[in-house]
């Protein structure tokens, strides 16, 4: 059949209708909240991030309390990254048992309902800012830093993380890191490999909120190109004949036909993060004015739609904020 006897707008006429019929939706426990944890800090401070408004560098304390607070909420999970007061060539403070990291990661096992994953990369770590070893010619070692990688897996299993996440984009790290994890008894921690993850400008803000903007140069010896598809494909699949219990692709939104694609192909939970640059470029237009808060859902909702199974963003903690008593199902859709 066709118009006048198929008329679309009928399942659009009211709001009831509409949600009747809607075919993705978004939930708190679809997100997973990234988390930057600053040694220097002392106590309950918190330092804002210039760059990405609303968001904040978090002492132990702080943190805690914090992600305490969005976990009674309902929040299931958080990425936590570290910024040590320590760096050198070797990224030392990252395998730390010690390390802030570490530290926070008992705390919130202890204290919380939280699943915990742990970024696992040396670019904060490094006195250089790259995610590996370097070579006397500055170019980073795959293989040596692999090493390196495997080390601050295990220190973060021992201190109880759920789930570590390599980052670096190094050929072979999630194979290295699952020999480590097992063969030191921790065959129950989990890998969520950022197995797309492209050379991006919308990382700036992230490096400006860890400082671990590269000394020299730039990553795309080892971060993918954002011309290509394909080789994201085969970078999942290796990632995938590795180990990887799941998928990240990275960055989300100028991604999406990766995200699709990723799932479409593997049937592995995919997991999209919405970056800093995202984040700062929508809370900067809703704030100035130029969009309303509707472009953050309608972002979101792109990104679940084209297949992530979990978004990794700092619009949890912006949108908390915001409840201000409210469900959060109830304050989504008043965005819509």
């Amino acid at each position: 059949m066709v118009f006048p006897e198929v008329r679309m707008r009928r399942l659009r006429k009211t709001e009831l209708l509409r949600n009747m019929f809607k075919e993705t939706d978004l939930y708190l426990d679809d997100f997973i909240y990234p988390v930057y944890l600053k040694e220097d800090l002392k106590y309950d401070d918190k330092e804002a991030i210039g760059s990405m408004p609303g968001q904040y560098r978090f002492s132990i304390d702080a943190a805690v309390d914090y992600l305490s607070y969005l976990n009674k909420m309902g929040l299931k999970s958080v990425l936590l990254f570290g910024l040590p007061s320590h760096k050198d060539e070797l990224g030392s403070s990252a395998y730390d048992d010690n390390g802030i990291v570490q530290k926070v990661i008992h705390r919130l096992k202890d204290e919380t309902d939280l699943v915990v994953i742990a970024d696992v990369c040396m670019c904060e770590y490094t006195d250089h800012g790259h995610c590996g070893i370097l070579n006397n010619n500055g170019y980073v070692l795959n293989d040596e830093t692999l090493k390196y990688l495997s080390r601050i897996a295990v220190s973060y299993a021992r201190a109880g993380v759920d789930i570590v996440a390599p980052s670096d984009m190094m050929d072979g790290r999630v194979g290295a890191i699952r020999s480590a994890l097992d063969s030191n008894g921790f065959i129950d921690t989990g890998i969520m490999a950022y197995s797309a993850k492209y050379c991006s400008e919308f990382y700036a803000p992230f490096r400006d909120a860890v400082d671990s903007a590269p000394g020299f140069g730039d990553r795309r010896s080892y971060q993918m190109d954002p011309c290509n598809y394909n080789e994201a494909l085969r970078e999942v699949k290796l990632d995938i004949d590795e180990g990887a219990d799941a998928i990240i692709v990275k960055p989300a939104l100028s991604y999406l036909d990766v995200i699709k694609g990723v799932k479409d192909e593997f049937k592995m939970p995919t997991i999209a993060y919405q970056v800093s640059g995202e984040y700062s470029m929508l809370v900067n237009a809703v704030e100035s004015g130029i969009l309303s808060e509707s472009a953050i859902w309608e972002t979101l909702i792109s990104i679940k739609r084209a297949g992530a199974d979990k978004i990794i963003s700092s619009f949890v903690g912006f949108m908390v904020n915001r409840l201000d008593g409210s469900e959060f199902s109830d304050f989504i859709q008043s965005l819509e």
